[in-house]
C-alpha cells in the first residue's frame, strides 16, 4: 500500500472520530426551549397536568397554591414540578420532559400577578 493511501485512511478515520464526538456532544445538548407559541402550549400542558390542583390556570389557589406572581425561583419551580412534594404534590419527572417542564414554567411566569 502506498504511503499516501495510508495517510488518507488515517485522515478519514480521524475525521470520522471527530464527527462522532461532535454528534455525541450535540445529542447530549438540552433541547431548545419552545419559542413563539410556548404560552399557548404551556397553558394546555398546565391545564392537563397541573390544573387539577392549581385553580383557574394557576391564577387562584385550589388544592394547590396560586402560582400567578410567585416569588419562587425558576430552579425551585422546576425541581417541584419534577420531584413534587411528599403527601401534597406528585412529581412529574417520569411523565414530562425538560422542554415540557420549561414550557410550563414559562406559562407560570406569564401569569399576571394581581
Amino acid at each position: 500500500m502506498s504511503r499516501s493511501f495510508l495517510s488518507a485512511g488515517r485522515l478519514t478515520a480521524r475525521a470520522l472520530v471527530g464527527l462522532s464526538l461532535c454528534a455525541g456532544v450535540v445529542a447530549g445538548a438540552p433541547a431548545p426551549l419552545m419559542a413563539a407559541d410556548s404560552s399557548e402550549n404551556g397553558e394546555q400542558l398546565f391545564a392537563t397536568t397541573c390544573g387539577w390542583c392549581h385553580s383557574q390556570g394557576g391564577r387562584e389557589a385550589g388544592k394547590g397554591p396560586k402560582l400567578a406572581g410567585t416569588q419562587r425561583s425558576d430552579e425551585f419551580i422546576i425541581n417541584r414540578i419534577k420531584n413534587g412534594k411528599p403527601g401534597q404534590m406528585p412529581g412529574f419527572a417520569a411523565t414530562l420532559n425538560d422542554q415540557q417542564i420549561h414550557t410550563i414554567l414559562a406559562y407560570i411566569r406569564s401569569l399576571p400577578s394581581d
